[in-house]
């Protein structure tokens, strides 16, 4: 889907009219995405959004309603219209894959473009990053906290309906089961799921014609929602109606850890066996965990993943470092920045556990010690593509990177608690 050129801030075309004017446009600059900290209760961060990231790369274009508008309001000037006019991204980006972990300090995006070309991107690439990793590292919580028991995410009537579509497919990156967005399905081939509310039930004369009308046209492997009315006769009508082979019952209120242990009970009694239990309602991580020693089967998790799980936004900054070649850094109290490009080495055990993030600066080096990897990958060239590059933002590939890393994790990373990052920041050869 196109982005539109002006799905920015304001400043950002300012600066471009400015920066012609003196002849800074084309110095060439270094530009860094990160987090100074991580959002208030997490120890990791998840890396997603990087393919929406390219997308938006390779075809950001000003049209002429656009610039009309721009020149017609006074924004930016008739020579500025016109650079823009030509605005094709031409530049370099490195960048984590999706599905990588990032800490504070970590570089997740590098764009090494002319300042005019790469200041452009701050609002929106920002836009995207923040959103998708926010929505990622909230699932990946989820994940941890189910213990491999699946979750299907259905949150999209509790965010804006495009970013609905993007936080399914980072909630599947995550390792989500599945989604009820249709459209995440059609886009980004995300498994979906989904049977009825409590208004087909509420439409029918009662709740066995209801479950009747859906096990027909659904089968007897659907999920009936059995708490309109009363849990336990919703649970008898809903066997008596499928039979014993029905899929699946859903609990969507109460005291869910109770409502589960009475509907196993229930279920087992009328012979019910492989029915299975689904539960949502508010659910976040810290509400799944404590679901962990109750009798069910998946879980349902909408408004606290679709909202970072308190945490809307990852925390990222797009920040210059580097300005031909001369590391540069702001010193603001509290907003400091690290000068110059960085690359990174991630340390870890023999045993595969993640220790540390080396950022080193400009030349300097570190010593190469055994189990080092670097999660700074190329992913474009001159504006194109590189080989390798489809592979670091593929949603498959980013599902099975992200269980990977969560396996390197230190054990004590993957608590709920409040702590220190899964793993320190080291920043080496600073000027």
């Amino acid at each position: 889907m196109r982005v539109p050129a002006l799905a920015t801030d304001r400043y950002e075309l300012t600066m471009v009219q400015a920066a012609l004017a003196d002849g800074t446009a084309d110095r060439e600059c270094t530009f860094e995405v990160f987090a100074r900290r991580l959002p208030a209760g997490r120890r990791f961060g998840v890396v997603a959004g990087q393919a929406r990231v390219l997308e938006v790369l390779e075809g950001l274009r000003f049209d002429d309603d656009e610039l009309e508008h721009l020149q017609a309001t006074g924004v930016v000037d008739e020579r500025t219209c016109r650079w823009l006019a030509d605005y094709r991204f031409d530049g370099d980006v490195d960048g984590y894959a999706d599905g990588e972990l990032h800490v504070p300090g970590s570089p997740l995006l590098q764009v090494r473009a002319p300042f005019a070309t790469g200041v452009l991107l701050e609002t929106v690439v920002l836009s995207i990053l923040n959103h998708d990793c926010a929505v990622a590292a909230a699932a990946a919580r989820m994940v941890v906290a189910a213990e491999g028991r699946p979750i299907v995410e259905m949150g999209s009537r509790r965010t804006h309906e495009a970013a609905a579509v993007d936080a399914a497919r980072a909630t599947y990156l995550a390792g989500f089961a599945s989604t009820s967005n249709l459209e995440a399905g059609l886009r980004h081939a995300v498994p979906t799921a989904g049977t009825a509310a409590h208004a087909f039930v509420l439409l029918h004369d009662s709740e066995r014609d209801a479950f009747a009308a859906q096990v027909a046209a659904q089968g007897t492997g659907t999920t009936l929602l059995v708490d309109t009315f009363d849990i336990a006769e919703g649970i008898r009508t809903a066997v008596e109606v499928a039979g014993p082979g029905l899929g699946a019952v859903r609990i969507d209120s109460g005291d869910l850890a109770v409502h589960a242990r009475f509907a196993r009970g229930l279920l087992d009694d009328l012979g019910a066996t492989g029915t299975r239990i689904v539960v949502s309602g508010d659910l976040d991580e810290h509400g799944i965990a404590r679901l962990s020693g109750a009798p069910v089967d998946a879980y349902g998790v909408g408004t606290s993943v679709v909202t970072g799980s308190g945490a809307p936004t990852a925390g990222l900054v797009y920040k210059l470092v580097e300005v031909d070649g001369r590391p540069v850094a702001k010193r603001s109290s509290g907003k400091a920045t690290h000068a110059g490009r960085h690359h990174v080495v991630r340390r870890h055990r023999a045993s595969g556990i993640a220790t540390e993030e080396v950022v080193v600066s400009g030349a300097a080096e570190v010593a190469d010690l055994p189990g080092d990897t670097s999660p700074l990958v190329p992913l474009l060239r001159d504006g194109a593509r590189v080989p390798g590059a489809d592979g670091a933002v593929d949603l498959a590939t980013a599902r099975t990177r992200l269980a990977e890393r969560l396996g390197q994790l230190p054990w004590d990373a993957l608590s709920l608690s409040e702590g220190d990052p899964a793993f320190p920041t080291t920043y080496v050869g600073e000027p």
